[in-house]
């Protein structure tokens, strides 16, 4: 940690940001993370309130999610078993790797939140790049989940009517656009309003053991599978050589927990590159696991017929799947507040930036700015999700921008931090980093291009 605060942060300034932007941007963080007020005193002298072992768990919570239905049909597009597992393996590397690069620049920098890490290091440009790919990320995440909602409601809803599907007619109550409307209206809206969301973190803990439950029924399921589950074909080898690279945004959005990394770093009792490099490598291979066993039991239960959300795959009157379903809704209900506080979070720093006005100027006018946005937010998104039927096209989008947070903007952190390091000669441990930064960048520049290419393409082919 040769470089300091003064070294690192001389482009950061020029904007002048100031700290009450800084404040309001920081609410980015996880509601689950406790954390000290910044200062350079404070700063890795251990006052943070998380174990190792509870950011562990922050950490795993954070990688775990709604995610993990599409990885079924990533180890489908991938090849096979044999080539998805290949493929989570190569790209693990990197990911702990961004992970640690962040922790590391956390700590050069004294900044607390992967936005403000990202405009200390690497300057204005990057830092509103930043910004605006958080707020499109979590934007496009919120589409998802609510497509997850219809999804699963559509299921459910299968196994409750009992009406012939040869009658060719539903009431207007199970229709999906209803179903996925009301749902949002009495209760994602009215979690999404709150200025805080610190409540959200007990309800999280429940769509964590929901995760768990989904992956667990999709293991059994395999092992014990049902007379009417036969698996269409199950591919051994991926059908062209650029296939591989479709599996990529899934795994990226799978593993995307780096946003949130910063302040869990910064909240345990001791923020240490080495402790949280243990750290990270024990929570990446416990998401691996659980990743890996969804995706290839899922995968060998249907082969390359497995529904883009694995269980959409299973049969509406299954119970202990009917129960998963609902876990999944749990899950996506607390999460979508949570997803749409952070890109609000964003919204809110950028704009109290360009117009200079401090919070304290600006209280009387946060509530009304609040509810515009929200509102705004919240109907955009579900009119998308109406129309967007298909979580696979949502999931190549946000894949790719995921990318760019596990790839791009820690290896351009990275590559700025060794540079602005004053030394007198170059060791080679220098130019190895810089060369593993220069890596990081060109390989999330590539999958972000060739997710977005690639569902341009699809959407313009469809």
């Amino acid at each position: 940690m040769a470089q300091g605060t003064g070294s690192i942060n001389s482009d950061y300034k020029d904007w002048e940001w100031s700290a009450d932007a800084g404040e309001r941007a920081r609410l980015l963080q996880s509601p689950s993370v406790e954390t000290v007020p910044k200062s350079g005193e404070s700063q890795g002298n251990g006052l943070g309130a998380t174990s190792a072992l509870g950011a562990v768990f922050i950490v795993v919570n954070a990688a775990l999610g709604a995610g993990l239905l599409n990885f079924p049909a990533a180890f489908s597009m991938a090849g096979g078993v044999a080539a998805g597992i290949a493929l989570q393996m190569c790209m693990l590397i990197f990911i702990i790797g961004g992970l640690v690069i962040l922790a590391y620049c956390s700590q050069a920098s004294n900044e607390r939140t992967y936005q403000e890490v990202v405009w200390a290091v690497c300057g204005k440009v990057p830092g509103v790049l930043c910004e605006v790919a958080i707020a499109v990320y979590t934007f496009g995440t919120c589409i998802a989940f609510l497509i997850i909602i219809g999804d699963q409601e559509d299921k459910i809803i299968a196994a409750l009517v009992t009406e012939p599907e040869e009658a060719g007619s539903s009431r207007w109550y199970t229709d999906r656009k209803f179903t996925i409307s009301i749902t949002a209206f009495l209760l994602i809206l009215p979690l999404s309003i709150p200025k805080e969301i610190g409540f959200q973190k007990y309800a999280s803990s429940l769509s964590v053991i929901g995760t768990w439950y989904v992956t667990a029924v999709i293991i059994i399921k395999y092992i014990w599978p049902d007379k009417e589950l036969v698996p269409v074909e199950i591919p051994t080898s991926p059908s062209t050589w650029t296939a591989v690279f479709n599996a990529m945004p899934t795994i990226c959005f799978g593993f995307q927990c780096h946003v949130s990394s910063v302040p869990v770093f910064n909240s345990m009792k001791q923020p240490e590159v080495k402790t949280w490099g243990a750290v990270v490598t024990v929570a990446m291979v416990i998401a691996l696991f659980v990743y890996t066993g969804t995706g290839v039991c899922g995968f060998l239960t249907f082969g390359a017929g497995v529904e883009q959300d694995i269980l959409l795959s299973y049969p509406s009157n299954d119970i202990p799947v009917a129960l998963a379903r609902a876990f999944i809704i749990l899950c996506v209900l607390t999460s979508y507040p949570i997803l749409h506080f952070c890109g609000r979070a964003v919204l809110e720093g950028l704009w109290l930036r360009y117009t200079g006005v401090t919070v304290e100027e600006d209280v009387v006018r946060e509530r009304r700015r609040r509810l515009l946005q929200t509102i705004s937010w919240f109907l955009l998104t579900l009119l998308l999700a109406l129309f967007i039927p298909d979580i696979g096209k949502v999931i190549s989008v946000i894949g790719g921008l995921a990318a760019c947070f596990i790839f791009v903007f820690p290896g351009l952190c990275l590559i700025q931090a060794k540079l602005s390091e004053i030394q007198e000669t170059r060791a080679i441990s220098w130019w190895a980093q810089v060369s593993y930064g220069v890596f990081m960048v060109t390989l999330g520049a590539f999958i972000f291009g060739q997710t977005t290419a690639n569902a341009i393409f699809v959407d313009l082919t469809a």
